[in-house]
Order: structure tokens, then sequence, then C-alpha cells
């Protein structure tokens, strides 16, 4: 199968499929369990895990840290609700959408920035007490909130890319502000996370009522409005469609 302009199209990852029945591989597969709803627990199988594993994992976020997260979706908003899992003080989330802002603060947000009517590195360090913050994670994936990662994190401080970006952007800094700062910067493939460690342990949070799954999923849809769904989800109306049969 292929688009109008000839380019193949494949299932996503290996394993994607807007199908009632797909085949995949055993080692795809990890058990929960069964009693936890399903539409809210398959959301660790991508973008709400990226956005956890991304703070707990890749970032290394832990008590009383100062976090901030840019781009407030499914992933962003799955960063901030690890950052409040693993007992960050100061979780500041950053979007151009007010919609968004009032969502991450329900998953834990402590401050929020709108990009459209402030400076984002400079409301972050105002945020820190003048420092920037201890991480800093890229949800976006777009060279100019990258940067905005870079220079509001502190010293020494970790930079952390889990948004995609596109493979002709490129990124152009001051060898010397890279080598001044110090610190990490890094990506997280799939928030760097162990499917058969972290899923079990997560869903039991879910099911203790400390991690608000259920508040990812904006609405269950049946596999005939994928379309629609995708309408939405692209005009920001939405952070998980989630296909239900």
């Amino acid at each position: 199968m292929t688009l109008t302009d000839g380019t193949g199209l494949s299932a996503a990852l290996g394993i994607g499929a807007f199908a009632d029945k797909t085949l995949v591989h055993a080692g795809q597969c990890t058990k929960v369990d069964p009693g936890a709803n399903p539409a809210a627990v398959g959301l660790l199988g991508c973008g709400v895990m990226a956005g956890l594993g991304a703070a707990i994992n890749t970032g290394g976020v832990t008590r009383g840290d100062s976090v901030a997260v840019i781009g407030c979706g499914g992933v962003g908003d799955g960063a901030v609700a690890g950052s409040r899992l693993a007992g960050a003080a100061r979780i500041i989330a950053v979007d151009t959408d007010p919609r968004k802002l009032e969502w991450a603060r329900g998953f834990g947000a402590t401050h929020v920035v709108n990009a459209r009517e402030a400076d984002v590195v400079a409301a972050i360090r105002e945020l820190t007490g003048g420092f920037g913050a201890d991480v800093v994670i890229d949800a976006v994936g777009r060279p100019e909130t990258w940067k905005q990662a870079f220079y509001a994190r502190d010293l020494a401080g970790t930079v952390v890319l889990v948004g995609v970006p596109t493979p002709d952007m490129r990124i152009e800094l001051p060898l010397l502000d890279l080598f001044g700062r110090g610190g990490a910067l890094t990506s997280s493939w799939y928030g760097d996370c162990l499917p058969s460690r972290d899923f079990p342990m997560l869903v039991d949070l879910y099911q203790q009522g400390r991690l608000d799954l259920d508040s990812f999923v904006s609405e269950e849809i049946r596999l005939d409005q994928v379309e629609e769904a995708f309408a939405r989800m692209h005009a920001g109306d939405v952070l998980r469609s989630v296909v239900t049969f």
C-alpha cells in the first residue's frame, strides 16, 4: 500500500495497525492486571510511557527537583505526571495553548508558562530563583524548543529530548555554551522503559489512585472514527483518542 505520491506505508514501529486483529511477537506483549481499565492502561503502550519515562528513567527526576516540560500534549503531560510521581518540588508546564496548560495543572504542574505571552527561558529562570530547572524536557522536538530547554536548565542540569524531530531539522549553538554549561544532553526513546518492569508497576500506581491514567483518555471511539479523531488531535482538542472494540 502506498500514498498518492508513491510513498510506501508500513505498520508503525512494526506493530501499529488500525485493525480489529493484529499479529505481534510475544516479546512485544506485556501482561498486566486484567482488572484495570484497558482504555487507560493501554496508553502505557506509547505516548504516556514516553513522557513518564522521560522524566523518571531518562531525566532521573527525584524528590525536590525543579522540572520544566515544554509541550503539554499526551507525552508532555506524561512527563508532568512522572515528575509528580518522582516528588519534584516545582513542575513548570510550557505550551502555547491555554487549554493544554490547564490540562497540565491537572496532572501536577505547579506553574504554567504561555509561550505566546512570555519569554520561556526568562520565565523558567524566574520561577527557579534565577538558576534554571534541574531537568528540562522537550516534548515538542523542534530546534527552537530544544534551545529553550538548553538555556532554561540550571548549570549542570539535564535536557531530555523526547519530542521527535523531522529529518530536515538542524540546530546550531556556540560550542563554548555546550562546554561551559556542563550537565547532560540526552534523548529519550520510549521513556527508556523496560515494559516487563515498568508497566505492572505503573498499573499498580494507577489502581492505587496515584497515577491518573483515566484523564489521558479524552474519548473512546470506534475503528471507523479514526479519521475524525486525527482531525481533533491535529487541532489540539484531545490528549488521546482510544479505539475500543
